[in-house]
């Protein structure tokens, strides 16, 4: 008997670690902007959009609890049109942890002001991947394929293709949604020009440097420092080509949105050829975060 129940014990886990879904997503719900509206109508909101990315199976793979994809999604809703419907943006946060350290990398920190959606209390939130009937699901959804895309990106060449697209079917799903930040004319910088720019073969060295730079660079640090850092510098050439080709690229903000103070950190502690040789590319494909990037000559750690 003890023996039988001890067979089941290892089924069950076995089980639960089977259906272990892939987001440690922290989710906040902020609508102090919107005056002498029902805060617990927002909490509810709250737990709801949590329970939707944290309990959904996003893929076909087995995850376990430590393998968890860390992620934050801070919603702002500053205008209630509506008793149930709200506009405001959305950030969202995917953080990385680097072999054999305590360091967590800063993959994505991305700020989306087209978040409009419809919301009723108590009604389950449905997401269906054919259809645009709800902006709401849809936005986080695509949000969660995003984040799946990126992290699988970092780990091998080209790893988060089937989630890209994913994301991309939500896209092309929602042209004639009535909601802003799904079309390529309303800005250069929304969801249609995010997933188009990842997908575009014009800049797949992007992808290229995503990996290189995390998998090869970052990775590598924790037991060969100089060869790991020297793999950070050479990923930053495949930024480059992207700039050279159209600097105003989407996707090229969003890279250094998440890495500019990291790569201060990272060759502040280098050798002077190699600060030299990092510098004049982040001065050239970046000259927004110039002043941040003197630290690096000062040859000074963060």
């Amino acid at each position: 008997m003890k023996k039988f129940f001890t067979a089941v014990l290892i089924i069950f886990a076995f089980a639960i670690q089977g259906n272990t879904q892939e987001l440690r997503c922290n989710v906040t719900v902020s609508a102090r902007g919107i005056q002498g509206a029902n805060q617990n109508l927002f909490r509810t909101m709250q737990s709801d959009l949590y329970e939707f990315m944290n309990n959904r199976k996003w893929t076909e793979h087995v995850y376990s609890y430590d393998e968890k994809i860390r992620c934050n999604i801070l919603i702002r809703l500053d205008e209630q049109i509506s008793a149930d419907e709200f506009k405001g943006s959305i950030q969202v946060q995917l953080t990385r942890p680097i072999y054999n350290s305590s360091y967590t990398s800063t993959v994505l920190n991305i700020k989306d002001n087209d978040f409009h959606c419809k919301y009723v209390e108590f009604q389950p939130l449905e997401f269906n991947e054919t259809s645009n009937r709800d902006n709401l699901t849809n936005i986080m959804a695509y949000y969660a394929y995003v984040i799946l895309g990126f992290d699988y990106d970092t780990f091998s060449e080209e790893g988060g293709t089937e989630f890209f697209q994913k994301a991309q079917s939500i896209v092309n799903n929602s042209q004639n949604a009535r909601e802003r930040g799904w079309k390529a004319f309303e800005s250069e910088r929304n969801r249609y020009w995010l997933i188009e720019n990842v997908m575009n073969k014009s800049y797949s060295s992007f992808r290229t440097c995503m990996y290189n730079y995390h998998r090869l660079g970052l990775d590598m640090m924790s037991e060969r420092v100089e060869e790991g850092r020297a793999n950070v510098a050479n990923s930053l050439r495949d930024i480059q080509k992207v700039f050279r080709r159209r600097p105003s690229t989407y996707i090229l903000q969003m890279f250094f949105d998440a890495k500019a103070d990291e790569l201060v950190n990272i060759f502040s502690k280098s050798y002077p050829d190699e600060r030299n040789r990092v510098m004049a590319i982040l001065n050239e494909v970046d000259p927004s975060n110039g002043s941040k990037y003197e630290k690096i000559a000062e040859n000074e750690g963060l």
